[in-house]
């Protein structure tokens, strides 16, 4: 029995490995687009992950409750100093200039990278759709060799054919072109 238990454990060790391989081949993929980052990109990151936390938006309560309390009066000894507050409201505009083009940098940096993963998964689907179509048509030729009736099904038929991705890709564009 517990020779059984060895033999079923072993494509799930070996599956494990396949996952650790590929876990470990992304994560250095992510270092490695991380080391590439230049220092531009590096501190727009920064940035927009610290603007985009709850403590930056703690900070802001904060600052403007007191920026208000103490215009308006509300601090005995210390002196008004933006009664009308068009300071505040330039502070304000210029940190949104920035903090936007911040966020931009880091959008674009993102998308470029989703961009190169995108084209990365269609090479592989592709390559597995041919793979898939090549291990289809082995299988119904080793059916016919060895006497199997009944192969090829209508749909063991379909997967054969080859797919052409430029046929596919234009078909797909003729239909994104006909949405309103």
């Amino acid at each position: 029995m517990d020779d059984m238990r060895h033999l079923t454990d072993k494509p799930q060790q070996d599956m494990a490995a396949v996952l650790r391989r590929n876990i470990e081949a992304m994560r250095g993929e992510r270092e490695r687009e991380a080391a590439e980052a230049t220092w531009g990109e590096r501190l727009a990151s920064s940035i927009t992950g610290f603007t985009g936390s709850l403590t930056f938006v703690y900070l802001h309560v904060a600052l403007v409750a007191v920026w208000v309390a103490v215009n308006l009066g509300f601090v005995p000894g210390v002196p008004r100093f933006d009664r009308t507050f068009v300071i505040l409201a330039t502070v304000a505009s210029v940190e949104a200039i920035f903090l936007s083009t911040f966020v931009l940098i880091s959008q674009n940096r993102i998308a470029a990278l989703a961009e190169k993963r995108a084209a990365l998964d269609l090479q592989i689907n592709l390559l597995a759709e041919y793979e898939i179509t090549q291990l289809a048509k082995l299988v119904g030729a080793i059916a016919e060799k060895v006497g199997v009736e009944g192969v090829p099904p209508p749909e063991l038929e379909e997967i054969t054919r080859e797919v052409a991705p430029e046929a596919v890709l234009k078909e797909l564009d003729e239909e994104l072109k006909d949405r309103p």
